[in-house]
C-alpha cells in the first residue's frame, strides 16, 4: 500500500483484490486474524473487513463474539459504515449471527454502535446485498432508537427508513405517523422524499 503513487479506495482495493486471490486457500482462522492485525494500522481497518467478506471460509466463520471483536475501535462513521456493511450486516442477513447482537448494540452507550445497529439493517433490504426486505427487524431497530438525537444516528435512521421503501411503503409511512412528534425532522424529510420522488434530496425545479 505503501508503494502506491496514489493512495485513494480504488488503488487500494486493486491491492486488496489481489492479495484475497492470495490467501484463498488460506485457513479461516489465518484470514481473521490477518484482518484483525490490519485493525491496528491506521487506515487499514476496510482493507481488513474486505479480506474476510471475499474470503468464504473467513466470513462463513463469523459469530457474534468474533465479530464484535473486529468491531472494537470503530469511533467514526467511516469505520461504522465499512463494519455494518461489509460484515455484521451481511453476516445478519445470512442468520450467522442472532437478533438479540443487533438491538444491543441498539442499546448500547457507545453512540457508533447504536449506528452500527441501524446500518446492519441496510443488507436485510438493499438490492446490492440480495435482501428479500425484512420491514419487522428494520422497523424493530428503527423504534428502539426513535428518540435518539444524536446526529449520527439520525442520519443512520433515514438511511435504514430509506432502504424500506421498495418493500413495504405503507407500513413505512405508517411508521413516520406513528413517530412523528419524536423523529427527527431530516428523517421525515429525506423519508418522505424517497417515498414521493425515489430520490433522498430532489432537486429543486428550475424556476
Amino acid at each position: 500500500m505503501a508503494a502506491l503513487p496514489v493512495q485513494n479506495t480504488p488503488a487500494m482495493r486493486q491491492v486488496r483484490q489481489a492479495y484475497s486471490k492470495q490467501i484463498k486457500p488460506w485457513e479461516a482462522e489465518q484470514v481473521l486474524q490477518l484482518a484483525e492485525a490490519l485493525l491496528l494500522l491506521p487506515g487499514m481497518r476496510w482493507i481488513g473487513y474486505e479480506l474476510i467478506r471475499f474470503h468464504a471460509g473467513a466470513f462463513g466463520s463469523l459469530e457474534a463474539e468474533r465479530l464484535e471483536r473486529l468491531g472494537q475501535g470503530i469511533d467514526r462513521w467511516e469505520s461504522v459504515d465499512t463494519f455494518a456493511r461489509v460484515l455484521s450486516g451481511p453476516a445478519w442477513l445470512r442468520g450467522q449471527i442472532p437478533d438479540e447482537l443487533i438491538y444491543a448494540w441498539a442499546r448500547s452507550p457507545n453512540l457508533w454502535w447504536r449506528r452500527a445497529a441501524l446500518v446492519s439493517t441496510v443488507a436485510l433490504n438493499a438490492k446490492v446485498d440480495k435482501g428479500p426486505g425484512d420491514v419487522p427487524r428494520t422497523l424493530r431497530v428503527c423504534r428502539m432508537l426513535v428518540d435518539d438525537s444524536e446526529d449520527m444516528v439520525v442520519k443512520a435512521m433515514s438511511w435504514a427508513l430509506r432502504e424500506l421503501v421498495p418493500h413495504d411503503p405503507a407500513a413505512l409511512r405508517a411508521f413516520l405517523r406513528e413517530h412523528d412528534r419524536a423523529l427527527a425532522a431530516r428523517i421525515t424529510r429525506e423519508v418522505e422524499n424517497k417515498l414521493r420522488t425515489g430520490l433522498k434530496t430532489p432537486r429543486q425545479a428550475r424556476q
